[in-house]
């Protein structure tokens, strides 16, 4: 199916900006002011609007004075006719966005009740301006070259077109520091094929460069030198005034791949083959209990990823592994504005918390060992759900009101990135073919985008065998393989 026809099947609902709630967008987004000048760095060229982070010596990570900035930014351009394409990156080589400022969310909390309910007014701050992103009504790319963790996912994961380098470095870190994947991973995270969510979220482990965007958390990969030029060609792009977003998607799709100049060849695809079968078989289950089990069990080549994964857990905060796990299960049914008004109940859970404040202390801070409560997994009892507080509603604390009324139940303009490991599926069972063929369809359809056919190619070996029919040997999909 063209990219353009398959946009257009995805339209979500993206709620126009009303007037209530663009007074809404001033209110919320109003500069403080001890807010930093310089923190946030905008630039218009043509219909090109930019959006620099400029925290290089914290690489880049965002507190509530560039969220305001940010935020009402975007409302601005929203009903901008003048604004054609958003782009959003990070100042110097080492960070798009090292993720939130929580050294000082954890200082906040050491004050007391008042500075909890400032840490908390963060969050709420944050995941608004995360759905804004997540439901904007104009072409939005994230530049995530060099380190994106965190608060960084948050600003890039929900856009359409997503663009690793080189230097990219992914991961949802907050179990390491006693706190919740947020910024809307309840919602991405459990969207990723097989375990693979559920893995990341739990053991905070790192994917680079060229991995990022083989896993779908990237739609593109480029060389960081091709940034500057891409940005540049962006901002000479044109379009009518009664062009759809569907249109305008396809044309920047086009555009980007133009400066797609190949994958590195000694970096494969990590989150395949055995390993990806050892994920789907450990991080399936339901339970701590039951993964840490499956994790034991596992002999063969995976055996040493599974002791050093047991490692790995065993050093999280317990409570934070129990919450992340639970948070995997449920989030899969939350829908993207549920997800933010959930998450911002359990972070205000977390700010009351003892693992989150000693978690940043210790790591970040102080740099030594974290003294958990309960301090390890093991003393935590089987039959006892520690997690459930975590996803009640606190009555006492104000809904979040977010700045529209935008939702969905899976990612609009999915045509932008690699096939999906269901994509896939759904080609396998839905008629006679090869794996040669199954992979030409999907070459055919993207127009040979790089990476297709290594993504596809590692689908099909792990997850379809062949049957003889007629002196062909035709791809069947094996629903039990992981």
């Amino acid at each position: 199916m063209p990219l353009r026809a398959k946009l257009q099947m995805q339209q979500a609902t993206r709620a126009e900006m009303s007037t209530a709630h663009a007074q809404m967008a001033r209110e919320v987004f109003m500069p403080q002011q001890d807010d930093d000048p310089e923190d946030v760095l905008f630039n218009s060229l043509y219909g090109l609007r930019s959006i620099e982070l400029n925290r290089p010596a914290k690489l880049n990570a965002i507190n509530g004075s560039m969220i305001r900035k940010i935020g009402s930014r975007l409302a601005e351009w929203k009903k901008s006719d003048m604004a054609n394409i958003i782009v959003i990156k990070g100042a110097g080589p080492k960070a798009f966005c090292a993720g939130g400022d929580v050294a000082a969310l954890a200082n906040l909390n050491k004050m007391g009740e008042e500075g909890i309910k400032k840490s908390i007014e963060y969050f709420g701050l944050e995941y608004k301006l995360d759905h804004l992103i997540s439901t904007y009504n104009k072409p939005y790319i994230a530049f995530m070259d060099g380190i994106t963790m965190g608060g960084g996912v948050g600003l890039s994961i929900h856009a359409p077109f997503r663009i690793a380098t080189e230097r990219t470095v992914f991961a949802m870190p907050e179990t390491g520091i006693g706190f919740f994947p947020d910024v809307g991973a309840s919602f991405f995270l459990p969207r990723m094929p097989g375990a693979v969510g559920t893995y990341l979220g739990l053991t905070s482990s790192r994917l680079t460069g060229p991995n990022v965007f083989y896993s779908g958390i990237a739609t593109h990969y480029l060389h960081s030198s091709s940034l500057p030029q891409l940005e540049s060609r962006l901002a000479e792009l044109r379009f009518k005034d009664y062009d759809d977003m569907s249109h305008r998607l396809a044309v920047i799709n086009a555009t980007i791949e133009e400066y797609c100049t190949g994958l590195p060849h000694d970096q494969p695809i990590l989150l395949g083959g055995e390993l990806r079968k050892a994920i789907d078989r450990c991080f399936s289950f339901n339970t701590v209990p039951a993964i840490i089990r499956a994790l034991e069990a596992e002999e063969g080549p995976a055996k040493p990823w599974a002791q050093q994964t047991l490692k790995t857990l065993n050093e999280k905060s317990p409570t934070s592994i129990h919450v992340t796990l639970r948070q995997m299960r449920i989030g899969a049914g939350w829908s993207i504005l549920q997800t933010f008004q959930r998450e911002y109940h359990m972070a205000a859970k977390f700010m009351k918390h003892h693992d989150f404040t000693e978690g940043v202390t210790a790591r970040l801070i102080e740099k030594r060992d974290p003294k958990w409560q309960p301090e390890l997994l093991v003393d935590i009892d089987p039959e006892d759900d520690i997690s459930t507080g975590f996803f009640t509603v606190d009555n006492k604390l104000e809904p979040l009101r977010l700045l529209s009324d935008g939702d969905y139940s899976s990612y609009p303009y999915q045509g932008c990135g690699l096939p999906t490991e269901s994509e896939v599926a759904t080609v396998v069972k839905e008629g006679i073919k090869t794996q040669k063929q199954v992979l030409n369809h999907f070459l055919k359809e993207t127009r040979h985008k790089q990476g297709v056919e290594e993504v596809v190619r590692e689908i099909l070996e792990r997850k379809t065998f062949v049957e003889a029919k007629d002196e062909d040997r035709i791809a069947v999909w094996d629903d039990a393989t992981q």
